[in-house]
């Protein structure tokens, strides 16, 4: 989709009508042109409504991102950070891999209204709505190599869960390694990609995916139990809020690890650990490994894990629950 669909859809985002004549002029565009990006708009998963004499409207207003709000805040709270926001790409975490091999500073941030190829780990779509969802992405460079980072994609979910708590959104817990969960559905995830030499320097992509407010076409989509915003309790921030905060709290984890590495995060997690005492199977690349219960987390963020084999630790898989 091209810039002029999104030009459109920020006239739209209020859920009023406007005419096409209106619209026309506001674009320079024919009623032609207006109706082709009323389809690019649906094509989206957006429902638009057309009533003679009236225009188009929206069938419900859309929250989208105001830019420069962010930008004012963010220049305040979180100097350190420079806030691009993107209306479409494949992938905020592959945009910003490709600006920070070609030297984009630390602190870049890249957030996008619509990812049409959005991923999760292990390279699986992550499925977002425009409105729906937040999709950022934020680069951060680290003196050191990866074995000195371990830990790092935890730290960032206490971080984001600890902003949410800011917003009134309580009871959020978490799932190893990287997961958000409310009310035992999915909330959010963490993606973390890193690149360097082995003994440093690194740099680090931390991709992040919150459900804000997910329709029944989207949940549909999913194959597991969902959760969002919307239905944790208390009023719904917008999406700038919750963008905002949740930034502020990443940039100030990321400034404290590379300080401290992982031991300030870690009691925190287990005090949100969502699986803490459950049987779990542990699967890596598809294959199952081990099955027992989960005993925590290590000082390194490890999965530790009492499987008949004795205490096992784990740096990477996939967690699912056995049915007892």
């Amino acid at each position: 989709m091209g810039v002029s669909h999104f030009s459109l859809l920020h006239i739209l985002a209020d859920g009023g009508f406007h005419s096409g004549e209106q619209l026309g002029r506001a674009l320079g565009l024919s009623r032609g042109g207006v109706w082709n990006r009323i389809r690019g708009i649906e094509a989206l998963g957006l429902r638009v409504f057309k009533v003679r004499g009236r225009g188009y409207r929206l069938v419900e207003p859309i929250d989208l991102l105001d830019r420069e709000s962010l930008a004012a805040r963010l220049k305040k709270t979180s100097p350190a950070l420079s806030l691009e926001v993107l209306d479409e790409c494949l992938s905020t975490n592959t945009v910003l891999a490709e600006r920070a091999a070609r030297g984009a500073p630390q602190g870049m941030v890249l957030a996008c209204e619509h990812q049409s190829a959005g991923r999760g780990r292990r390279g699986t779509p992550w499925v977002s709505g425009v409105g729906a969802s937040l999709a950022f992405s934020l680069l951060w460079r680290f003196p050191r190599g990866a074995e000195a980072l371990a830990g790092l994609s935890l730290a960032m979910a206490v971080a984001a869960a600890r902003s949410l708590d800011g917003l009134g959104i309580t009871g959020v817990e978490l799932k190893w390694p990287n997961d958000l969960y409310h009310g035992g559905g999915k909330l959010g995830g963490i993606l973390i990609e890193l690149s360097g030499e082995v003994l440093g320097p690194s740099t680090v992509i931390v991709g992040v995916g919150l459900n804000v407010r997910l329709d029944a076409g989207l949940r549909s989509r999913l194959d597991q139990p969902v959760a969002d915003l919307a239905g944790c309790g208390g009023p719904l921030p917008s999406r700038t809020l919750v963008l905002a905060a949740v930034l502020e709290s990443l940039a100030a984890a990321l400034a404290q690890f590379a300080r401290e590495g992982f031991a300030p995060f870690r009691e925190e997690w287990l005090r949100r650990h969502a699986w803490q005492g459950r049987r779990v199977a542990l699967s890596i690349a598809d294959r199952r490994v081990a099955e027992g219960e989960v005993l925590g987390i290590a000082e390194d963020g490890a999965l530790m894990l009492r499987s008949p084999r004795g205490i096992e630790r784990f740096h990477s898989g996939e967690l699912s629950l056995r049915q007892t």
